[in-house]
């Protein structure tokens, strides 16, 4: 499902090469629920950039649903992260519009049949436990419900991968463990999960495989 082999990204900082990552590869089949670990600046972010094509790597090969990620062009790129569910530290919310409105635009956008976009909303609000939000506006929600709500436009489309950048960085540790629930609940519907954090304890918590970065390397695999 995603494959990894000897991938290098490299930046350019003035006259300085920096590594972002480093000779990284790796595995993940369908259905496995994976933490990436690191402190920050480890090359989390890069490597998940990486994987949806936002970053194409400077050497190696990157493999995601069957795609070679490097070789493909916008729209290919576009049709890929469809595929996919993506969600950040900051949930990124339409300001302007509701909750339902900013989870309904992700199908409106792919052409979902009107007739089934309220049912499939609800259906994601239900499974991340806000189905009483769903009028209200990003300014009216705390920050563990806006992380809900961006959990729930990430699954709408019941993609088979989900990625998650950090995304109870900006949170309490209530807040932070009642989305971890949610991203496990996610995981066991039968969505592969990558949830990148630089809490290293959280490995133990959940009890899942560990990808460690250190400095763009790969200096474990774990579980």
């Amino acid at each position: 499902m995603i494959e990894l082999q000897g991938v290098w990204k490299t930046f350019s900082v003035g006259p300085v090469r920096v590594h972002a990552l480093s000779d990284v590869s790796f595995r993940i089949s369908r259905g496995e629920f994976v933490i990436l670990t690191g402190t920050s600046g480890a090359g989390k972010t890069t490597l998940l950039r990486v994987l949806y094509g936002a970053e194409r790597p400077t050497e190696g090969e990157v493999e995601v649903l069957g795609r070679d990620v490097p070789s493909l062009g916008r729209s290919e790129v576009a049709a890929l992260r469809r595929s996919l569910g993506v969600v950040f530290q900051d949930a990124k919310l339409l300001p302007a519009r509701t909750v339902y409105d900013n989870i309904a635009f992700v199908l409106r956008a792919l052409g979902t049949p009107r007739s089934q976009i309220t049912a499939r909303v609800f259906d994601a609000l239900r499974k991340v436990g806000l189905s009483s939000r769903a009028q209200a506006y990003p300014a009216q929600l705390s920050q563990g419900e806006a992380q809900r709500a961006a959990l729930a436009r990430a699954i709408v489309r019941k993609p088979p991968i989900l990625l998650a950048d950090e995304p109870t960085g900006n949170l309490d540790e209530g807040m932070a463990t009642e989305i971890h629930d949610v991203i496990k609940d996610i995981w066991t519907s039968g969505t592969t999960v990558i949830l990148a954090t630089h809490q290293a304890g959280l490995a133990a918590v959940l009890k899942r495989r560990t990808l460690v970065l250190e400095r763009g390397r790969l200096i474990k695999d774990q579980g």
